[in-house]
């Protein structure tokens, strides 16, 4: 094993002035162009079908084949880190994902952009860990806060902002633009970040490589994720395709583990959850934003199947998220080095608990105000969300580490992120099913409400066939809000119990991230 004589990246001071507003930019930039590109895609997916010939499962590939290769190399940042150094990883990825969006954009064919989302997954896995380690190393300690709402900022916005964009490009002018436009993002992304970071690279390690360990990941993250994508769309495991991805990625899991702990070079460092800190701000996060991300898809979902919402006008329901989101983050940033950052996630929790019991409100009636409403105050929650979390979980670890820690950090809430959209999607459609089965018991001529509701529309003018027909719509998007609502309130009450394991941390200022003077 030999190390380049490069100057580790802890022993530089931190930015000042025009650097480190340009640097902060940069990097912010990237990862809003990295996140953006992981939900811009899902509006255009019509398109796209249509334009090359497919069928819309066919094309719903050009998501899966996204997050299966993105799921892969996220926690591989740590290992390509020592192996490379932070910023020319950083820079590189950067690159590779402009040329991986251009071909994104000319692909003639499905097979030629699925392959292409692959390399661009691949090469975006390293950039969002390393956005957080290069960024808590640009500022002083008592300043890390601030750090990380600038990255959490984007972080908020980019998942909100991606739908919009990418339906009012397919709208109104082609979807290879909602490839194209990743272009001269990343071009002034990867030149400003050289620009400022090209002298503060850090230490490189040359460590074998795990091969063992990298092929099971590989496994069993693959097929956990196609098995996550496609679940529903096959009915879960009355199908043999998912039964058989659900098997092997739990096999190939559970070996990967043994393998990890006892390799003296492993591939992903699972040793990080022996510290209280990240182990209970790691399920914290990732279980929240499970919750969150379930909500982006079915809120959506239900607004324009049942309540006869367009996407742009569902889209507007929202956009509001960011507004409290990107006024409060840096609030959030300033205070936190002054108070212990558990009452803050813990307020977040709160918040959330609040704002989706305010949902489990909803009627099929609701107007458009009383939608807002909680939307708007979610944007709090989420200031209060990322940023302390995100600080717990680094805590105490030193500079070298944080590549590793942030990278698997974002792998959990990743895969989580991706779970809570199935999980919470099917429990929708089912309880959806069940309330309206429990809704038909009603029906027929022993019940004199229903009766008499079907001779009101008989007295309109409609046959009685018709009358059945409009009978069943109503019960349908009844049924179908009732399963929404429960899920509202299913996730109000997991945000609660998430508060526990906030408190199983230890106390952190936000400043314990760039500390490299040890545990606090």
């Amino acid at each position: 094993m030999s190390a380049t004589p490069s100057k580790p990246n802890n022993a530089l001071p931190p930015l000042s002035g025009t650097p480190l507003i340009l640097g902060t930019v940069a990097l912010s930039l990237a990862v809003f162009m990295n996140v953006l590109d992981s939900s811009i895609a899902n509006v255009s997916i019509p398109a796209i079908s249509g334009d090359l010939g497919v069928s819309p499962q066919q094309g719903t590939w050009v998501i899966t084949s996204f997050a299966v290769s993105n799921a892969i190399s996220v926690p591989l940042t740590g290992w390509l880190t020592m192996r490379f150094g932070p910023v020319k990883l950083f820079i590189s990825s950067i690159i590779l994902f402009i040329i991986a969006s251009a071909l994104c954009g000319l692909a003639p064919s499905i097979g030629i952009l699925i392959a292409a989302r692959v390399i661009q997954g691949a090469v975006a896995g390293p950039m969002i860990p390393l956005s957080q380690a290069l960024l808590l190393a640009s500022y002083p300690p008592a300043k890390s806060g601030m750090a990380l709402a600038f990255w959490g900022m984007t972080t908020l916005v980019a998942p909100v902002a991606g739908p919009l964009l990418g339906g009012w490009i397919s709208d109104n002018y082609t979807w290879p633009w909602i490839f194209y436009i990743n272009i001269p993002i990343g071009l002034f992304a990867a030149w400003a970040t050289w620009s400022i970071y090209k002298h503060r690279e850090g230490k490189t390690v040359k460590l074998p490589i795990d091969k063992v360990g990298l092929g099971l990941l590989v496994v069993w993250v693959g097929c956990l994720q196609v098995m996550l994508d496609k679940g529903k769309e096959l009915d879960w495991f009355n199908s043999g395709v998912v039964l058989t991805l659900g098997v092997i990625a739990v096999v190939a899991f559970v070996y990967f583990v043994i393998w990890e702990l006892g390799e003296k070079h492993p591939v992903v460092d699972l040793s990080l959850f022996k510290g209280r800190n990240f182990s209970g701000g790691v399920v914290a996060i990732s279980v929240g934003y499970g919750l969150f991300f379930g909500s982006l898809v079915i809120l959506p979902l239900w607004l324009q199947t049942q309540l006869g919402y367009t996407a742009t006008e569902a889209g507007k329901v929202m956009a509001p998220v960011g507004v409290l989101a990107v006024i409060m983050s840096p609030i959030v940033g300033k205070i936190l080095p002054k108070i212990d950052a558990r009452w803050v996630a813990t307020t977040a929790f709160l918040i959330f608990a609040l704002v989706f019991y305010m949902r489990a409100q909803f009627t099929q009636d609701v107007d458009f105000y009383t939608l807002m409403v909680p939307t708007v105050i979610q944007g709090a929650a989420m200031a209060m969300f990322f940023i302390p979390l995100t600080s717990i979980i680094l805590s105490g670890l030193s500079p070298d580490r944080i590549p590793a820690a942030a990278g698997l950090s974002n792998f959990v809430r990743i895969m989580f992120g991706g779970m809570g959209t199935s999980v919470v999607s099917t429990m929708w459609d089912n309880r959806s099913i069940l309330h309206h089965a429990q809704l038909a018991e009603y029906t027929g001529a022993h019940n004199p409400a229903f009766t008499q509701a079907v001779s009101g529309l008989m007295a309109r003018g409609m046959s009685e066939q018709e009358a059945w027909t409009v009978v069943e719509r109503t019960m349908t998007v009844q049924a179908s809000t009732l399963g929404a609502t429960d899920m509202f309130w299913i996730s109000a009450i997991l945000f609660l119990v998430l508060i526990g394991f906030v408190w199983l941390t230890k106390p952190s200022k936000s400043a314990a991230p760039v500390d490299a003077g040890g545990a606090h």
